[in-house]
């Protein structure tokens, strides 16, 4: 039933325009994801979570290199197997589809937009994001005894609606809460479908509805298929798998973009110094000119100032003898 709720939305948003479809769907996501966190924060332990994103953020730069490379080979714990490597193998099996779209909605934007839009701004407020939601699930756990470890334990996905209980009109944001996951499931597989339309049809830039829908079918059945075989872990096993080729392909595509980037900035180098040189050219022989006008001025004088007596046609004038 979800999923035919969820497949509705998508289809009615794939069939319209990407400017009218996906772009009206991300600005609302946009104002209810910071809606949903500022309520959050001004209702919530708002001292407690500024102080945790400082206290968090010294700790993760202090030990980034260290945690970053955490595998637990030696212990049977499977935190660092379901969470950082499937995480990790997620983003990377993501990559090619969010990298296409973001370059297509981005066309016309310099690098350092699309960096500063891409990688800067969504990083802060992530950071923003768990802090505030994080830092206020383990205020009420420490200090009010509320049982949201415990809910996590039985369903991870209660203990977001747990918290929410803990604070006013908790209901309204719970029933906000699940518009918002809604929305950003059907946005997500909207970009996904689009930019798998783009792939099947030679590089169009707007496929058809037809390639739109029909992917977006495929993904649907695919997704029940995993559902229904293995649950989460099906899909986590399968995220794994997809993503090691893409890590392969995405260095190749690191080494590719500095190897352009490189020529641009060759060819860039090339063009001014063509154009200084040119400006150069011009400049001289403009100066060459002035000076050959100043040096026939000084051997030809103007023809009045030495005879008066010609005419401007250079024919002599009768003068009346007295």
């Amino acid at each position: 039933m979800i999923l035919g709720g969820l497949a509705t939305l998508f289809t009615i948003s794939a069939m319209t325009p990407l400017d009218k479809g996906i772009r009206h769907l991300s600005n609302a996501n946009l104002v209810i994801a910071s809606g949903l966190l500022l309520f959050v924060l001004v209702t919530g332990p708002t001292a407690f979570i500024f102080g945790e994103l400082t206290q968090t953020l010294g700790e993760y730069l202090g030990n980034l290199i260290e945690m970053s490379l955490v595998t637990a080979p030696h212990s049977d714990e499977k935190w660092v197997e379901q969470w950082t490597m499937f995480y990790w193998a997620w983003g990377l099996s993501w990559a090619p589809f969010v990298g296409s779209f973001i370059a297509r909605i981005s066309r016309g934007r310099t690098i350092r937009e699309f960096v500063m839009g891409v990688m800067v701004i969504p990083v802060a407020l992530s950071m923003l994001w768990f802090s505030t939601f994080g830092g206020s699930a383990i205020h009420f756990e420490l200090f009010e005894g509320v049982g949201i470890a415990d809910a996590v334990a039985e369903e991870v996905p209660s203990g977001l609606y747990v918290l929410l209980d803990q604070l006013p009109w908790g209901g309204v944001a719970a029933v906000l809460a699940v518009i918002l996951v809604s929305m950003f499931v059907v946005t997500s597989a909207d970009s996904a479908t689009f930019v798998l339309g783009m792939f099947t049809s030679k590089g169009v830039l707007t496929p058809t509805r037809f390639v739109r829908v029909l992917w977006g079918c495929l993904q649907l059945l695919m997704a029940s298929v995993l559902l229904l075989s293995g649950g989460l872990n099906g899909l986590r096993t399968l995220s794994i798998v997809a993503a090691f080729p893409f890590m392969l392909l995405m260095v190749l595509m690191a080494f590719s973009l500095h190897k352009d980037l490189a020529t641009d900035i060759r060819r860039r180098e090339e063009k001014n110094a063509m154009m200084h040189v040119r400006m150069e050219q011009w400049l001289l022989r403009e100066s060459e000119r002035e000076a050959e006008r100043q040096e026939e001025e000084e051997l030809h004088p103007s023809a009045p100032e030495q005879c008066p007596g010609l005419s401007r046609t250079g024919q002599s004038t009768q003068i009346e003898e007295t």
